[in-house]
């Protein structure tokens, strides 16, 4: 299995302040925390400290299967990027300020068990969930 990085990244069509808010609030993240409709983000909590811990629980809507993925923060530059570890593995999320627009960046490990292709569209495809949320609230 090869150690290489996989990148996610969309341009949000919101201010910076507003990207990290929604990215980062509990309030928000359980609005688009998820791949596709038939999954909802019932739950989740974030502590925005190096050491603090996130957490979030992805369920699909007709309760068949479920998980908890809980993270904790290595680094926070605060309206600029953060990383995380779970599970050994490691993710940074990216926030771009480019004025009226942010472009938001993921580059994390991948996991041993789903093809690389498979896991870059599932994080990609959360990705465009929060743009969706984001832009459309």
């Amino acid at each position: 299995m090869s150690n290489s990085k996989i990148k996610v990244t969309e341009i949000i069509n919101a201010e910076i302040s507003k990207v990290w808010d929604y990215y980062n609030e509990p309030s928000h993240i359980v609005n688009w925390n998820f791949a596709d409709p038939s999954w909802h983000c019932p739950y989740a909590e974030n502590n925005l400290n190096v050491d603090g811990i996130y957490k979030a629980r992805m369920e699909a809507k007709d309760g068949s299967f479920g998980f908890d993925f809980e993270a904790v923060y290595t680094e926070i530059s605060k309206r600029k990027s953060f990383t995380y570890e779970f599970g050994g593995r490691t993710a940074t999320v990216e926030f771009n300020d480019m004025g009226e627009q942010t472009e938001v960046i993921i580059i994390f490990d991948p996991e041993e068990k789903n093809p690389i292709e498979m896991q870059r569209e599932g994080w990609q495809a959360i990705l465009t969930n929060f743009k969706n949320y984001t832009e459309n609230n």
